[in-house]
């Protein structure tokens, strides 16, 4: 837990692209580091990207790549203008004395930048995630150092990422640690399986507390009310042929992009005899 300071939102593709850093890393390279990219706001940093830079460290002195973190970021302003500059990561479980050089270069591109680190070496037994803010600390006119503050850490995600951590859980239980991609179709009969066992425990909370069961707890009963009031007004008559038509438009993209694919495949075959 964080003693002060915003919440750092982290989110799976940033975990992701560290961990392909350092499964990728140079030979002998102990950790990786790169730069944190996302947005600020009055109350919390939402980490949305990221990229490694090249490093070199040694028990003596480190040496960053800075020119290759610049060219980095200004490719990265034009694909996402919005995202700037927030910090820095690092693998690995501890703070290093090199890390106090390395956050000062990224406290000349940021204003009071975070420093994330990831135990990608499972150090302490799990993949340990922790984000700090720097403070100086020491006598006025003296000797002046540099104390990390832990951050709270919090894990978030856009639809579009929902799609890939659903299916890492997945792999979880099988032994073989893979999962093949769904189809469409498949996707949607899972959704409205899930849909519908989800109205079932609603309406079996609904008749316990109408039977007396339960106690009624008027939080609930609001959100329910709420629900109730966002289904739109529609015959079932209306909603099954809207329904067909667009499972209909659904099968016949599906259609035309293996066909296509077939198409490709063929071609290749022709131009290599």
């Amino acid at each position: 837990m964080s003693v002060y300071g915003p919440v750092v939102k982290i989110h799976p593709v940033v975990l992701a692209s560290i961990c392909d850093s350092y499964e990728r890393r140079n030979e002998g390279a102990s950790r990786v580091i790169g730069t944190l990219l996302g947005t600020v706001d009055k109350h919390s940093i939402e980490v949305t990207n990221c990229f490694s830079v090249p490093h070199n460290e040694s028990e003596d002195e480190v040496a960053v790549d800075m020119e290759f973190a610049k060219n980095m970021y200004e490719l990265h302003k034009r694909v996402s203008p919005t995202e700037v500059i927030i910090g820095w990561y690092a693998t690995g479980f501890d703070i290093t004395e090199h890390s106090v050089l390395i956050h000062e270069y990224y406290s000349r591109e940021a204003t009071n930048p975070i420093h994330l680190t990831m135990d990608t070496a499972l150090q302490s037994g799990k993949m340990s995630i922790r984000a700090y803010v720097s403070a100086q600390m020491g006598v006025p006119g003296k000797t002046v150092g540099v104390m990390f503050t832990p951050l709270t850490v919090k894990y978030v995600y856009f639809d579009t990422e929902r799609i890939g951590v659903d299916l890492l859980q997945r792999t979880r239980l099988l032994p073989s640690r893979t999962k093949g991609l769904t189809s469409d179709l498949s996707q949607v009969a899972g959704s409205a399986a899930r849909v519908q066992d989800m109205l079932t425990t609603m309406l079996a909370y609904i008749d316990d507390v109408l039977s007396g069961k339960v106690a009624a707890d008027n939080s609930v009963g609001r959100f329910l009310m709420d629900l109730v009031n966002k289904v739109p007004t529609i015959s079932a008559e209306d909603f099954e042929n809207m329904l067909n038509s667009n499972i209909n438009d659904l099968l016949m993209v599906t259609y035309l992009s293996n066909l296509t694919q077939a198409q490709i495949a063929l071609n290749e075959k022709l131009v290599l005899l």
